[in-house]
């Protein structure tokens, strides 16, 4: 296991190094000018004519790459993520993580039970309204869940506020209220295609030689369920949910929107807007940090539900 793990913590590093790399050449190539932009109402030619020369700027693109070595790339990942985390911007990141892992936690809640469940009594009532149900809530919009949750809880039952933003630090169970009905909305739209997987998966785990021996030997349908179906039947699941978190950071825009919170999809493009290449680079090197770092866990998962991937075996 530690074999396994060193192996996927190396492939980490050239991937945010090779966006590093991609991200400055695609902010190179963006109109306007990073001098100006650093400078603000302080920009004169001379200060602009020196920022420029300074940071290189009146270089071509390609000798611009080439004079920076691999250090500096690695550099720029951590320069690009601390600047992003810093005092002045630190509530967005954290937002945005709180709201992500709320949201996926709700629709796991949601998803997985109604998955046992279905796949227990495959092709019942119940089976058949889920798998209904799940396809309706395919095609509801984000916004429109948005709407109609903020009429019901804040407007009609007022029980949750509609939107605001509160740090966690300073008032948990108020940042705890204003989060409800944001991560309550990406959880509809993740709780149908969680269902989905683990309920396809499941029935064809149940259909094995081996659940059919648990059966002969008398053991409790439940135990078969969470004990010798569940745990094979989650490598899907365990896919999808890393996924489904790599994609809402950072793509929760509307949501973040309609619910006025402090989202680094806000962020961006805020950024894309006032031409910030400097934060928008930072929110591209964190949302990429955030695909690597889930797709580690999901490595690690994988070698957890399944000994065989860890020994290099299929």
């Amino acid at each position: 296991m530690p074999g396994f793990v060193a192996r996927r913590l190396l492939y980490l590093l050239p991937v945010l190094l090779a966006v590093s790399l991609m991200t400055f050449l695609i902010a190179s190539l963006l109109p306007g000018d990073l001098a100006y932009v650093i400078l603000g109402d302080q920009a004169t030619p001379e200060k602009v004519e020196a920022l420029r020369h300074d940071m290189g700027l009146d270089q071509p693109i390609l000798r611009r790459v080439r004079g920076r070595p691999v250090l500096d790339q690695g550099g720029a990942v951590l320069h690009g993520l601390r600047g992003l985390l810093s005092v002045d911007s630190v509530s967005p990141p954290k937002g945005e993580f709180e709201l992500m892992i709320l949201a996926e936690l709700i629709g796991l809640a949601i998803g997985v039970p109604l998955a046992i469940a279905c796949a227990a009594k495959s092709g019942g009532a119940l089976d058949r309204f889920m798998t209904s149900t799940a396809f309706g809530m395919l095609s509801v919009p984000t916004f429109l869940s948005a709407i109609l949750l903020i009429y019901l809880f804040a407007v009609e039952l007022r029980v949750l506020p509609a939107t605001g933003y509160v740090p966690l630090a300073e008032d948990p169970s108020g940042n705890l209220r204003f989060f409800v009905l944001p991560a309550l909305t990406l959880a509809l739209a993740e709780w149908p295609g969680i269902m989905r997987v683990l309920r396809s998966d499941m029935i064809a785990t149940l259909q094995e030689d081996y659940i059919a021996l648990a059966k002969a030997k008398g053991l409790k349908p439940s135990r078969i369920l969470f004990v010798h179906a569940l745990k094979p039947s989650s490598l899907t699941l365990v896919t999808i949910t890393g996924i489904n978190i790599g994609r809402l950071i950072g793509g929760a825009l509307i949501v973040e929107t309609i619910f006025a919170l402090p989202g680094i999809g806000r962020l961006l493009v805020g950024a894309i807007y006032t031409r910030d290449l400097i934060i928008l680079q930072g929110v591209v090197l964190l949302v990429a940090a955030g695909f690597v770092l889930m797709n580690f866990i999901v490595d690690m998962l994988y070698a957890v539900l399944d000994p065989r991937i860890r020994h290099g075996h299929t």
